[in-house]
């Protein structure tokens, strides 16, 4: 399915995970989809012509207004010249943001100079996910249950963008002036036209749309895919693109899905992990009992000289080659949860240093990233696991790899993926996982092959 011959959607994401989440979504529904890891040369754009979604992953999540300013533009205009009646600003379902770094507000307004549109369709709930949004107030479920975002254990304690608002619309003033407007679960479920008609007279340039089951979502995507002509840019989660599969689906646009890919299990993988969130901290204990060598990688040399980081990096690859030769799943991890005693020696050596936090957050994930470079090199391992959105951003970059195909579910929004790339590391196996995402055996799903739980 394509409009002549053009994608059907094309999206930049704000983080690797979350960008990698829209290509599981279309892929698993039978669209094929392409995430490329910055703008590709048009040798490698070319090798997946036809695809029916393609999309550009970035880090702007954890950069500030100006640096959006500044690099979004060209990837925007990338996407923009494919042609797809939708361009998608694909940001985080527990809508991480705020108005000095990774903000949304700015995002749109930089999209809006590249795609105009009457307004922008925002849709960040994912019930497949467990997000739900109801008259405007965004939802989020963990395994204690689901909450309000400004009461959820981790997004209301969020060390860089902590949600003190769940009401979307209010949380996003804060970071554009565009006016605004909500389309409630009860328009949805009555004349959702008319409401959105009165919106736009009324000047709203974001559209805020509730979303919390199989017939609000596909009351969306109805109204999103409907009137794409007049509103080409969206932006939300992979939620935008779940809503589409349903309308499409449940209208005969597109056949019912095809059965779900698995891959096959491996005997171990390397993975790396710079995530605080107790739900890795689970994960990470599950890992340690069953058969994975749990290394710890010390931050606090971030903000040490070059030569103590290098250092430090060379004693965790030895440690992780060691461990696989040994028949054990390396798993190098920069904290435990946000309670391990290496966050706070991590902050303590931070506030006694000159490097900004932003910086060392991504030198941190640059450093994971090129420790998983090594050790991958250094054996045989062709399957791996980068844990933590920023971490995923920062660590692809040090492998190389210049594109993703999803290959196999595992779950929603953390898919195994065959790489792409001109380096040793083409054809990896490989899995972008947030932080907050996953039971706790992920790890062990992964090196089982993903594929849908029974």
């Amino acid at each position: 399915m394509a409009e002549l011959g053009k994608p059907l959607v094309a999206w930049l994401g704000d983080d690797f995970t979350g960008s990698a989440a829209v290509m599981e979504v279309l892929a698993f529904a039978g669209l094929p989809a392409v995430l490329f890891t910055d703008m590709p040369d048009p040798a490698l754009a070319a090798r997946f012509a036809g695809a029916a979604g393609i999309g550009i992953a970035t880090t702007a999540r954890s950069h500030g207004p100006d640096w959006m300013a500044a690099h979004l533009p060209d990837p925007l205009r990338w996407l923009h010249a494919l042609g797809a009646p939708l361009l998608h600003y694909k940001i985080c379902s527990t809508f991480d943001s705020a108005p000095h770094v990774g903000s949304i507000g700015r995002a749109i307004e930089v999209a809006l100079s590249i795609r105009p549109s009457a307004a922008v369709p925002m849709l960040t709930a994912a019930p497949a996910m467990r997000r739900y949004q109801a008259f405007g107030h965004l939802f989020a479920g963990t395994s204690e249950g689901v909450f309000r975002l400004d009461r959820h254990p981790v997004m209301a304690h969020h060390p860089v963008t902590p949600m003190a608002e769940s009401d979307l619309l209010r949380h996003l003033a804060e970071q554009t002036d565009l006016t605004s407007a909500l389309i409630d679960l009860e328009a949805l479920a009555g004349d959702a036209d008319a409401r959105l008609e009165a919106a736009l007279a009324a000047g709203a340039r974001i559209l805020s749309l509730d979303s919390v089951d199989a017939l609000s979502e596909a009351a969306a995507g109805r109204l999103i895919w409907q009137n794409r002509h007049q509103m080409g840019l969206v932006m939300g989660s992979q939620g935008i693109e779940y809503a589409l599969v349903r309308h499409w689906q449940e209208t005969g646009i597109i056949a019912p899905p095809p059965p779900a890919p698995r891959a096959d299990a491996v005997a171990q993988i390397a993975a790396v992990s710079g995530s605080v969130s107790p739900v890795t901290a689970r994960q990470l204990d599950w890992a340690g009992a069953n058969g994975f060598a749990l290394i710890p990688f010390d931050a606090v040399a971030v903000c040490s000289d070059p030569a103590t980081l290098a250092a430090e990096e060379a004693r965790v690859t030895a440690l992780a080659v060691q461990a696989a030769a040994g028949g054990q799943s390396p798993l190098v991890h920069s904290a435990a949860g946000h309670d391990d005693p290496a966050v706070a020696r991590f902050r303590a050596a931070l506030s006694f240093s000159n490097v900004p936090t932003e910086a060392a957050n991504r030198a941190i994930g640059e450093a994971l990233g090129r420790i998983l470079d090594r050790v991958l090199r250094q054996t045989s391992l062709r399957r791996a696991v980068i844990s933590g959105g920023d971490t995923s951003g920062h660590g692809m970059r040090q492998l190389g790899l210049q594109a993703l195909v999803a290959r196999a579910p595992t779950i929603p929004g953390a898919a195994l993926c065959a790489a792409h790339g001109t380096g040793p590391h083409d054809g990896l196996e490989i899995a972008l996982k947030g932080g907050q995402m996953g039971t706790e055996d992920y790890f062990g799903w992964i090196r089982a092959g993903g594929g849908p739980r029974a």
